[in-house]
């Protein structure tokens, strides 16, 4: 058993950064993060990127980053510090475990963006018109019928 496991970076938080996007790579938003990135660490990875730093630092890049393509841009918290040997793939061997959860989550991040583009332009989306105008409702009557039926 590990013993206890002093903290690697004491006082930071570590974010990933998701893109899911025709139009932007983890390479642009890696050059945008790493313009404003001050006292911040930066990892680009397959799917986006990695930030870790003092939150309202790492807030502060993600908002930057985030301007560029904001439909497909996620962010989501990481438990683990970068390196944690209770985590770290170097000491576990293979893929890192939650690399599958971000795997999964990224197979419907597309369709979360499409919804997103749709909300940012209303106007193009026509109003639901209403079921129930057309077609009437099962009168007290009719439903007593049913019930004494079945009895």
């Amino acid at each position: 058993m590990i013993g206890p496991i002093p903290p690697l970076y004491a006082g930071t938080v570590t974010k990933y950064v998701f893109i899911e996007s025709y139009k932007t790579t983890p390479a642009d938003i890696a050059a945008r993060a790493y313009e404003v990135s001050g006292g911040v660490m930066i990892k680009e990875t397959c799917f986006g990127l990695q930030i870790t730093g003092k939150e309202e630092e790492v807030d502060r890049v993600i908002s930057h980053v985030r301007e560029v393509d904001p439909a497909h841009i996620y962010v989501k918290d990481r438990g683990f510090p970068p390196g944690d040997p209770r985590r770290c793939r170097a000491n576990l061997g293979g893929a890192r475990p939650g690399y599958f959860g971000h795997e999964f989550e990224m197979g419907f991040i597309r369709r979360i963006s499409i919804g997103l583009e749709k909300i940012d332009s209303p106007a193009e989306i026509p109003a639901p018109e209403s079921e129930q105008k057309d077609k009437e409702g099962l009168s007290v009557k009719r439903l007593m019928e049913l019930i004494e039926q079945e009895a």
